[in-house]
């Protein structure tokens, strides 16, 4: 170690200590610290402009992309886009959280069998199919009703269904004509955060 970087080293921890003992908190300047550098590796990062797919408004979105890793680091709402001007709603903020990024992401299935108490991982096709199995059950048990006049009336009340609030306009409508031709009578939305 040379002279010069040890004064510094000690320097700086002296002033730490001496901070820290008369009640600064030191905690700011570390945050801001770190937001220097995630600062750094976006002005170093590819950047690419992409439309966010929520709703019809079509809000734009500035990715930036490390160019070392070729993941994304950062998603931010676009200045220079006529619609948003760089603004993002809350579905729009959180995009970042739907990408590779998120190590808590649900990528495995887990199930509990009836009266368990553990939970198992299982492949996508066990889910599928039981869904599946479970839904037509459901249907024969119940699609063909009679109501209060005697009228014949296909429906499935014993099976509901909620949309997603991270879907796009696209796939809500898929998802509400699947259900309305499967016979589901309760079916709502989270169209909103």
């Amino acid at each position: 170690m040379e002279r010069r970087s040890f004064l510094k080293l000690s320097c700086g921890l002296g002033a730490g200590i001496l901070l820290s003992s008369l009640g600064v908190s030191v905690l700011p300047i570390e945050a801001f610290a770190q937001e220097l550098t995630k600062y750094d590796r976006i002005k170093t990062a590819k950047q690419s402009t992409s439309i966010c797919c929520y709703c019809a408004v079509g809000c734009g979105l500035l990715c930036s992309t490390d160019t070392k890793t070729g993941k994304i680091i950062n998603i931010e709402g676009d200045p220079e886009h006529p619609i948003n001007e760089g603004s993002l709603c809350a579905k729009g903020a959180g995009i970042y959280q739907t990408t590779a990024a998120n190590d808590r992401r649900l990528d495995k299935v887990l199930y509990r069998a009836p009266y368990g108490d553990k939970w198992e991982e299982k492949d996508w096709d066990f889910a599928i199919d039981r869904i599946a199995r479970h839904l037509k059950e459901e249907r024969d048990a119940g699609f063909v009703k009679k109501n209060a006049k005697g009228q014949t009336v296909n429906r499935v009340e014993s099976v509901a269904h909620l949309g997603s609030s991270n879907v796009d306009s696209e796939e809500c409508w898929s998802m509400a004509v699947f259900a309305r031709s499967y016979g589901l009578v309760y079916i709502d939305h989270q169209a909103r955060v």
